[in-house]
């Protein structure tokens, strides 16, 4: 029996709320029940630095394990929770253990999306969401290994750039038409193309994997009507929030765990922060499941101050990054099909923006090695500000005087 406030989910908003609670003078036990082996770590660097070995596993760790035991904090690894009994306010594990609590925090994440075809069971098959993910391929990519990437998304294409510079043989393929093509211009997708090709990535859009094909290990994908030779394939196309416990519980769940702007549920002892949660934001007038980690941590934040009743509504602009070879992309706001798209600045310098409107209203910014754009685009965007077209188009001018 534990009670205090028990948190499912060692991710970063799991984590970001534990860790919260400490800090504004909650005095409860705080519990963090989580399905990995690891203590709370960062995932971007997963498919970045730690893919590339610049950095170990200490590198990624939220906080040190002294700081968890300094806080009291307790974490239970390797840990599945299969059952919220909203009615006895306690928690059943896989294990037969059930944890009672007073608040509970479901930070439950997301899981990688699977591609359901023919041989994808094949050792050399991998997703990348873990550290035990990253371990279990990162010592292949040796040069001269044949590596397909399924998805050109930003996971597999900051996949694609470790491989290519550590001159493997590397081939993206993407179902749509163009790269990132959910979530940026086109201009940018077709930089990113022009990018990748240059160091010798072989992409391919509007290709459909349909089977993975090998004698006991794989050896070839197949896509529509040609047959691509593989050593290691790495599969990115999206994740999916975990919200089975929520719905087990018969919380509300809608695309994410049904939550207000302070991470509440449908049942005032539970709350939930990150990924897996649908919430309001007042400044894009919207509900939103955003997959970013400012987001999970200003949520945690938020859970943390509705735990202790002192809510306190959370909106912010949302924003996101991505690394890939020497180019760091960084984007604000949430653009649309069909918005309007300015550029500022020259594509072919590798340091530009593309500025989203709808309606006149600037809505998103993608600024690529244009960090100044990204920082002062958040303020225009939150002010629901319509710039002039011309100077927007002007780079020499910045945003934040126009």
């Amino acid at each position: 029996m534990t009670n205090g406030t028990v948190i499912v989910g060692t991710g970063q908003a799991g984590a970001q709320t534990a860790i919260s609670l400490r800090q504004s003078g909650y005095k409860e036990p705080v519990t963090l029940v989580g399905m990995e082996p690891q203590i709370p770590y960062e995932r971007p660097p997963l498919s970045k630095k730690f893919l590339d070995g610049k950095i170990g596993i200490e590198q990624l760790l939220m906080r040190s394990p002294a700081f968890y035991a300094d806080k009291d904090i307790t974490i239970r690894p390797n840990t599945w929770v299969n059952l919220v009994d909203r009615k006895a306010k306690l928690i059943q594990c896989t294990n037969n253990q059930t944890i009672a609590y007073n608040k509970l925090v479901l930070a439950t994440g997301s899981r990688a999306r699977e591609i359901n075809c023919p041989g994808v069971k094949l050792p050399g098959v991998h997703y990348l969401r873990t550290i035990n993910d990253v371990e279990g391929f990162r010592d292949k990519l040796v040069p001269g290994l044949r590596l397909v990437i399924v998805g050109g998304g930003f996971i597999g294409l900051e996949v694609a750039a470790v491989a290519a510079k550590r001159d493997c043989t590397v081939t993206v393929l993407e179902m749509m038409p163009l790269l990132l093509q959910r979530v940026v211009a086109p201009e940018i997708s077709e930089f990113y193309a022009d990018v990748h090709r240059t160091e010798g990535v072989d992409i391919l859009t509007s290709t459909n994997v349909t089977a993975f094909e090998g004698n006991k290990k794989l050896e070839r994908v197949v896509c529509d009507s040609k047959k691509i030779e593989a050593d290691l394939v790495i599969i990115g196309i999206g994740i999916l929030p975990n919200v089975e416990l929520a719905e087990q519980a018969n919380l509300e769940v809608d695309n994410g765990i049904v939550v207000d702007e302070c991470a509440r549920t449908s049942d005032p002892n539970i709350f939930a922060a990150g990924e897996c949660t649908n919430h309001p934001n007042s400044i894009l007038g919207e509900r939103l499941r955003l997959e970013s980690v400012p987001n999970a941590l200003a949520q945690g934040k938020t859970a943390a101050l509705a735990v202790l009743d002192r809510p306190e509504p959370y909106a912010e602009v949302p924003w996101f990054w991505s690394d890939q070879y020497d180019i760091k992309l960084q984007m604000t706001g949430l653009s649309k099909p069909g918005d309007q798209v300015i550029i500022r600045g020259n594509v072919s310098d590798r340091r530009f923006s593309a500025c989203y409107l709808r309606s006149g209203v600037l809505v998103a910014c993608h600024s690529v090695n244009a960090a100044r754009d990204f920082l002062q685009s958040k303020k225009l965007i939150a002010s629901h500000a319509k710039p002039d077209q011309a100077l927007l188009a002007d780079s020499s001018i910045a945003l934040k005087d126009i």
